[in-house]
């Protein structure tokens, strides 16, 4: 089962660095704009690791992953970062709001022994880009170093392994306490303890992980691993880059919260998007809303309140470029033996009706189209989605309501895989609190 161990972490040195202004949220959610704003906020922000510029010029011996790496180095050099001397499990409480309510999630933050997918310790439940594995590849040779946890879940039914964690905390002054650019609270407490720290290596042995956020950086970790074992031959059992940093929270975690991953697509051909309600009636009943600008508003919030109940009916929402209104479209009873060919735990899935049908079958998306990361983006933003097709930055927009954790767990467990971006867990895990190295 998992392999769950502290880590001497490496962090910030807070003497001379004030963390709020260096940390970030992972790469992958990092607009070009907000690259722009971390890079102007602190020269030491932990952007110019993860996600650095291209520059003209950049090659084989200059580029952003080797300007990482230099930069990095010099930082340990400088004591901007500090490697803790003991081992310890991190443990964090992120404390938000969404729609007006208080939330607190709790987690932690360790090494995981890697595993092959095939072993079941480790389980995704999302299809990656390739590009993105290469990218992220290309860092982590140069750099040696996690620098963003994989967020992974875990079942916790009576809070056996929180609990743990909340009574070595209890009445102890976090180590790290901050309150980051998004309004969002971030407290971090040292577990050094060994009689502890066993009793959470012990729970852990019991359980299986199942992988939230972070498919890329764990598909990365087995390439790297492999990439250095067929440099130097076969590693030790505790060779640092055979684990990977984690951070780890219960299923039942209240705090835990999974919004939708809306999709925005572009360069659809007029003659795909004219004829698009046509071939959808075959597998969706389709209800339309017409709107103009002066109702358009209340008849877009009109819409997404149904789409939100539709609680035993598989719906998608769709906005297409130059329409004026908005579509319901809702499978159709009758529908689930046309679709028979897809395993069932996957059919149940809005996400897999948006691949699987919308994409694959009505619009006619190849498997590439569908690996391109810019024929397809996503945002949880509902108004971004409708204004970018109304700008023109995309061509039809679908909205659908969040995957369940149920759903996820579900199909991990039956060794499935769901499309690329089927959860989008909120808020997502900070990067820059607790960096791993690799060597």
């Amino acid at each position: 089962m998992a392999n769950v161990k502290p880590l001497k972490g490496i962090l910030y040195n807070t003497d001379k660095i004030d963390l709020a202004k260096v940390i970030t949220p992972p790469y992958d959610v990092i607009s070009q704009d907000q690259q722009e704003n971390y890079y102007n906020i602190h020269e030491n922000n932990i952007i110019r690791l993860i996600l650095g510029k291209h520059e003209p010029g950049d090659n084989e011996s200059n580029n952003r992953y080797i300007r990482a790496s230099q930069l990095f180095n010099l930082w340990m050099n400088e004591k901007v970062f500090i490697q803790d001397e003991d081992s310890s499990f991190y443990f964090t409480a992120m404390d938000y709001s969404i729609n007006g309510k208080s939330m607190t999630r709790y987690g932690i933050i360790a090494r995981v022994g890697l595993e092959k997918f095939e072993s079941g310790v480790v389980k995704p439940h999302e299809k990656t880009f390739s590009k993105t594995i290469s990218d992220r590849l290309k860092l982590m040779q140069q750099c040696h170093t996690n620098f963003s946890p994989i967020f992974s879940l875990f079942s916790d039914t009576n809070n056996e392994i929180l609990n743990i964690f909340l009574n070595a905390s209890k009445d102890i002054k976090p180590d790290i306490d901050i309150v980051d650019e998004r309004d969002h609270g971030h407290r971090v407490w040292r577990i050094k303890d060994s009689q502890v720290q066993q009793k959470i290596i012990n729970e852990f042995d019991k359980k299986n992980l199942f992988i939230a956020d972070g498919h890329h950086r764990y598909s990365t970790a087995l390439e790297y691993l492999e990439w250095l074992e067929n440099k130097n031959g076969k590693l030790p059992d505790d060779h640092p880059a055979k684990y990977i940093m984690m951070y780890l929270t219960g299923m039942e975690d209240p705090g835990l919260i999974i919004l939708p991953a809306h999709r925005k697509v572009t360069n659809v051909n007029e003659s795909i998007t004219s004829s698009f309600l046509n071939k959808a009636e075959e597998f969706f009943n389709i209800k339309k809303f017409p709107f103009n600008e002066d109702n358009k508003n209340e008849i877009l919030h009109n819409v997404v309140a149904m789409l939100g109940k539709q609680n035993e009916s598989q719906t998608i929402f769709t906005f297409i470029k130059g329409t004026g209104e908005f579509v319901l479209l809702t499978l159709k009873p009758d529908s689930n033996d046309k679709l028979s060919y897809i395993e069932e735990p996957l059919r149940n899935l809005d996400v897999t009706l948006i691949t699987r049908v919308i994409f694959e079958k009505i619009i006619g998306f190849s498997q590439e189209d569908l690996d391109n990361e810019e024929q397809i983006t996503y945002t949880s933003n509902i108004n971004q989605a409708i204004s970018e097709v109304d700008n023109g930055k995309c061509t039809m927009a679908f909205l659908l309501n969040p995957t369940k954790i149920e759903q996820v767990r579900e199909v991990a467990n039956a060794g499935l895989i769901m499309p690329r971006k089927s959860t989008y867990f909120y808020p997502k895990v900070i990067t820059g609190l607790v960096i791993n190295s690799l060597k």
